[in-house]
């Protein structure tokens, strides 16, 4: 065994970064809490290249005396507490001493600092003191981080791609942000600003400039507190929801945490208004006392431990029910209004198209005349080894299959020629022979093969029920079918075949569409501009955090346009890179649901039975494309089983008596 020895203090350093600087987020993050533990009421943050080549901090705060300078890079060295008792009533943001240690040694770093009087200026690169010299007597600190990592190359192979990298430090400066808007903070990257907030103190304000104007105006104010924790903040209402939880931010005594069961009680306040799958936008500040909450759990002290959690979310759950009852939930009428209508709406929700869908399942002329000269087409509908999601259409020559309706059929001269073919293989695998094998088959044993019209039985329509479900026989008993899951399947048969296809029909909109996005969602989009583009949605760039969209495919649903490009967009924002066959795939599905029938919609005989039919004509009938059930079957002998028409004989075991 190796001798026992102390670690180096720069080893030590880059062991320690291994926690604390996890990426150039983790850098902006340390500095910018410094800064705003030193009173700064203007932060300026440049970076270069997603933070890899330069990250630059710049505040105007209390700022760091000469002589304590060079004990700032010395581990466990800080000013924010002093004995244990200050740990458990921590009020600043940072107090472990890792932050600047731990960054000097995994890069270049340059500090210069003033408390107002002469300045001083420090050189650190990979741990190791470089120079240290007087600077200029402005007031605060400057920190320049360069070349991060570039001694520690492995962690290098675990970053992410440039954009991903900066959206997190976006993000991270976003969250500082909304947790203290009486501090003005501006980000650029290489030159371009991202972000910048007022710094007057209003926290919608600071909203509307992370997640949008039109945003921030769908935002209520939420107020609740008792005798132990204060909640204020803002929440959406129900009609702004995204497809994560990532627009929910907790801010604890000004501090931006992650909690699982905060985040669920904002939730719940929500109740049953919100749809499934769906997360609000919140940004909800929490004031307590410094010794009901721990935040020396992590390095990174996101994660915290509170006491009274319970009580806690509780609050929360009951402060955004309260709020959002007094809200009236109704859509404005008048925006519909305002719209030009240049044909009358129906508010028929079948008629959502099952005319349009009977159109498109309909054979035309070319695909009957191929099918009368006995040739036909098969499709498959599996995902290609190359990615694409829809298969090709490829020709194969007929193959009629032999069908044995008798014994005597055995004889026949196809089942010879059949005979004769296979008998060689069939011999030298079973070593038995065919004729003789063919004398034991019953004619019960025989499973004739269904032609594809069959595959799907021949339903007479009874009634509907409750305005959901069908009912339909046959022969063979009861059917009952969910008439959403079945309009659910016809319709994605059929946008499946229009996205995969990319039809290049584009309908044009009269007035564009213009979407917001916070900074870290708009670097995500730009980095799956083609991805967007492969299912005929096309972003111009308009203004610094928006897009425009002029026109879009015309599968889509008149009425939903909007709707439906942002769901899309929170698709590729939650997912990354998400493929281009996913995406088909989610679209696909997503769009046959907007437009499928809904529950409790009473639909007319001729309705009903045109749904029945077009369902017959798809491809998989039986499931729709979440793998729900389209229907289910009750045959004859069940439904004498339920009214006891099927019973024992009362002389049934009499023998055993006697």
């Amino acid at each position: 065994m190796a001798k026992i020895h102390e670690l180096s203090a720069i080893l030590a350093d880059q062991i320690a970064a291994g926690e604390v600087i996890e990426r150039p987020a983790s850098v902006v993050k340390e500095l910018v809490e410094n800064s705003i533990d030193a009173n700064s009421t203007e932060i300026d943050i440049r970076i270069e290249e997603a933070g890899l080549k330069l990250i630059s901090v710049i505040d105007d705060g209390d700022g760091i005396d000469r002589e304590d300078v060079p004990m700032a890079f010395e581990r466990h060295a800080t000013s924010k507490i002093i004995d244990r008792q200050d740990l458990f009533r921590i009020h600043s943001l940072g107090f472990r001493g890792e932050a600047l240690p731990s960054i000097a040694s995994i890069a270049d770093v340059t500090l210069s600092t003033s408390t107002g009087g002469e300045g001083e200026e420090i050189h650190i690169s990979g741990g190791k003191l470089v120079t240290e010299k007087p600077a200029i007597s402005r007031k605060g600190t400057s920190v320049t981080v360069k070349d991060l990592f570039y001694n520690v190359p492995a962690r290098l192979k675990y970053l992410k791609a440039p954009n991903t990298e900066l959206a997190r430090i976006t993000d991270i400066v976003n969250r500082l942000a909304l947790s203290y808007p009486q501090i003005s903070f501006s980000l650029t990257h290489n030159g371009r600003e991202l972000m910048r907030s007022a710094g007057r103190g209003d926290l919608l304000q600071v909203i509307s400039g992370v997640y949008g104007i039109s945003n921030a105006r769908e935002m209520v104010k939420v107020e609740g507190q008792d005798d132990d924790f204060s909640v204020t903040g803002y929440v959406s209402l129900p009609e702004l929801t995204r497809a994560s939880r990532q627009y929910i931010s907790i801010l604890l005594n000004g501090r931006y945490v992650r909690n699982f069961q905060l985040t669920k009680a904002i939730v719940n306040g929500y109740g049953s208004k919100l749809m499934v799958g769906r997360f609000p936008v919140a940004v909800i500040n929490i004031q307590m006392d410094a010794l009901l909450v721990d935040v020396n759990v992590h390095p990174t002290k996101q994660e915290v431990r509170i006491n009274k959690e319970p009580e806690l979310m509780e609050l929360i759950t009951k402060t955004i029910y309260n709020r959002l009852a007094s809200e009236n939930l109704i859509p404005d009428a008048t925006e519909n209004l305002n719209r030009k209508i240049n044909t009358k709406i129906n508010t028929d929700q079948l008629t959502i198209n099952l005319n349009e869908a009977s159109q498109q399942y309909a054979l035309n002329s070319n695909q009957s005349e191929s099918a009368s000269n006995g040739s036909e087409k098969t499709t498959s509908k599996e995902v290609n080894s190359d990615g694409t999601l829809f298969g090709a259409v490829t020709d194969a020559a007929p193959v009629s299959p032999l069908i044995i309706k008798n014994k005597s059929d055995l004889n026949s001269p196809e089942m010879q020629t059949f005979e004769e073919k296979y008998a060689t293989v069939e011999k030298r695998e079973h070593g038995i022979d065919i004729e003789q094998k063919a004398e034991t088959i019953d004619d019960s044993m025989l499973r004739q093969p269904r032609k594809k019209e069959e595959r799907f039985p021949n339903l007479i329509y009874i009634g509907q029920m409750h305005g959901t479900y069908l009912l339909a026989e046959d022969d063979s008993g009861l059917y009952v079918l969910d008439q959403h899951a079945a309009q659910e399947r016809i319709n994605y048969e059929y946008y499946r075949k229009q996205i995969g296809e990319v039809s290049t029909d584009q309908q044009n909109l009269l007035v564009p569409i213009v979407l917001d996005y916070p900074t870290t969602d708009v670097l995500n989009i730009q980095a799956n501009y083609e991805t967007l583009k492969s299912v005929g949605i096309e972003l111009e760039p308009f203004g610094q955090n928006s897009f425009i969209v002029r026109h879009h495919p015309t599968w889509f649903k008149a009425g939903q346009e909007e709707d439906t490009i942002k769901e899309m967009i929170d698709w590729v924002i939650q997912d990354g890179h998400i493929s281009v066959a996913s995406f088909r795939e989610k679209t696909a599905i997503m769009m046959s649901c907007k437009r499928a029938i809904k529950a409790n919609h009473h639909l007319d005989d001729q309705q009903a039975k045109a749904l029945i039919a077009k369902l017959a004509e798809a491809e998989n009938p039986f499931n729709c494309p979440h793998g729900r059930p389209v229907l289910v079957h009750f045959n004859n002998q069940d439904m004498e089983k339920m009214f006891k028409r099927i019973q024992d004989s009362h002389q049934t075991g009499l023998s055993d008596f006697a």
